[in-house]
């Protein structure tokens, strides 16, 4: 039975593991026994010495975890040492600068240099290497993640395989579903998802992996059986300092250790670059015309999706659509088809259960409520990805393209005239507003969008108005779209996608787009 959104997953019961044990796999002298009593034991119970889980959290930790004590930005996570040894755990892991406060909570505490480093590993031991027991296909890169994600787990499924999805929206382990919190979950998290999978009969599972997850180690101890790379465009400078940094973040994917196959956009310039880079064999696919082992060919671009051929090396063909519109999608079932064929499903399947899936949350989701133009929701939120959208849409109407979009607090700041640019650049109109402002003023990250609006206008043929309203109210800047538009246009709201909620001064408040623009669509139809 599918349990849907709210539910927590469970842990999976794993085989204790001895600290002995991990002291070995870890290379180090075990630590000196203790006697700490576990949380519900009997007065006077001596602690069990046995490992059953991995946190980094302390908050979350369960009874016989090891506590991953990592530094962080602002604390270390030995400071809640005494807090985990009442919580019940069973040791902590941490580095030289940890061992004092770990070590006088009485719990054994392992020391290593880089403990960050060795999470993965540890947590994939004490899970049972649940990563050996499925097929894994990764997909990476700064657009597409979370849509081809959905398509490969859909082929899989008509396949015949028991899935998984670990990914931006949320996670699925075996029909059950829970809102993810981030992309690619921390390692433990990782780790304790793919034995769950195992334990629910999952044979199979697909999975976003961002280069915040490789660069700190989140999927350490997992070699996916395919990797899949989409393409590669400005995002993230407010973590990766420069973006050859970027790059690398994502080609370490596919070194060995890390990946068996890679599937790879050559359509992209650092695709074509990563074919060149990667170390371990990759087969290439395109959906524009370059060189590659499989294209699209004869693409057909439609409101409710598109259909196209798949055309491989081996002279294998086969007519396929993706429901999702946009040419852009086109490349993300490529991707998707490419990398179930490379994990062994046959073409027919990979293209049927390609072809089946309806849609992807956030993800040019359609919003029908009697109006006589296109209403779209896309997550969109980087410069590339703008442009990339507009362009699309564009093709899908014989009217105008009204655009509201926001640029998110807290995160790169670089990027924000650049929305601002692909905004006018690309829309007859827009409407420019909040995202989530965070902890940031969000006159000013406005105001440096439309420092890149004005940029991008002066440099062109001066239009006869201003091409952009500033409107800081986001459910304003809807309903304000959703006024302008005529039959024949499409309204794109773009930038949140399938997130719920909107982050002001540290404060969250339920925001979905697509009840936001439904609502806006409905009250004006009613009107009318």
């Amino acid at each position: 039975m599918s349990e849907r959104e709210g539910a927590r997953l469970a842990r999976p019961v794993v085989n204790p593991r001895s600290i002995r044990s991990l002291a070995a796999l870890l290379g180090i002298e075990p630590p000196v026994p203790t006697d700490v009593p576990r949380a519900g034991a009997e007065p006077g119970q001596t602690a069990e010495r046995a490992v059953t889980g991995v946190s980094l959290d302390s908050r979350t930790l369960l009874p016989g975890d090891l506590y991953a004590a990592l530094p962080g930005a602002h604390a270390h996570g030995a400071e809640f040492a005494a807090v985990v040894a009442a919580a019940g755990a069973a040791a902590i892991l941490t580095d030289p600068t940890g061992r004092e406060r770990a070590q006088a909570s009485g719990l054994p505490t392992l020391i290593v240099d880089d403990p960050r480093s060795r999470v993965g590993q540890v947590a994939a031991w004490v899970y049972g290497r649940p990563a050996d027991h499925l097929l894994l296909v990764g997909v990476t890169g700064t657009n597409g993640k979370t849509t081809v994600s959905y398509l490969v787990e859909a082929g899989l499924r008509a396949a015949g395989h028991v899935t998984g999805l670990v990914g931006t929206v949320e996670t699925r382990v075996a029909g059950q579903v829970v809102p993810s919190e981030r992309t690619t979950p921390e390692a433990p998290d990782v780790q304790a998802l793919l034995a769950l999978m195992v334990e629910r009969g999952c044979t199979a599972a697909a999975m976003e992996v961002s280069s915040h997850a490789l660069a700190l180690g989140r999927v350490d101890g997992i070699s996916y059986d395919v990797a899949v790379f989409t393409n590669l465009t400005q995002d993230h400078l407010d973590f990766h300092p420069t973006f050859e940094e970027y790059y690398r973040a994502k080609a370490s994917l596919f070194t060995s250790g890390r990946s068996r196959l890679g599937v790879v956009n050559v359509d992209d310039e650092y695709g074509r670059r990563l074919v060149r880079d990667s170390q371990v064999p990759v087969t290439t696919f395109s959906s524009a015309g370059a060189p590659a082992d499989w294209r699209a060919q004869d693409i057909e671009l439609r409101a409710d999706g598109s259909s196209f051929r798949v055309v491989g090396p081996a002279g294998e063909r086969a007519p396929a659509r993706v429901q999702i519109p946009g040419g852009f999608n086109v490349s993300n079932a490529m991707a998707a088809i490419v990398a179930l064929h490379a994990a062994g499903v046959p073409l027919h399947a990979a293209v049927a259960g390609v072809g089946s899936l309806a849609g992807v949350p956030g993800r040019m989701e359609r919003i029908d409520a009697g109006q006589s133009f296109l209403a779209l929701v896309d997550y969109a939120h980087t410069p590339d990805a703008v442009d990339t959208l507009l362009a699309a849409v564009r093709m899908l109407v014989p009217g105008r393209v009204l655009l509201v979009l926001g640029c998110g607090g807290d995160r790169d700041p670089y990027k924000r005239p650049l929305m601002g640019a692909a905004a006018v650049r690309g829309a007859d109109f827009a409407f420019l507003t909040s995202d989530n402002p965070r902890s940031e003023d969000p006159l000013a990250i406005l105001a440096a969008m439309v420092a890149g609006a004005e940029s991008t206008v002066a440099s062109a043929a001066a239009p006869a108005a201003q091409p952009w309203l500033v409107e800081p109210d986001r459910r304003a800047a809807i309903d304000a779209a959703i006024a302008a538009a005529g039959p024949g246009d499409v309204v794109v709201v773009a930038g949140k996608g399938h997130e719920r909620g909107q982050e002001t001064a540290g404060v969250v408040r339920d925001f979905d787009d697509r009840v936001e623009l439904r609502a806006a669509i409905e009250q004006l139809v009613v009107a009318s």
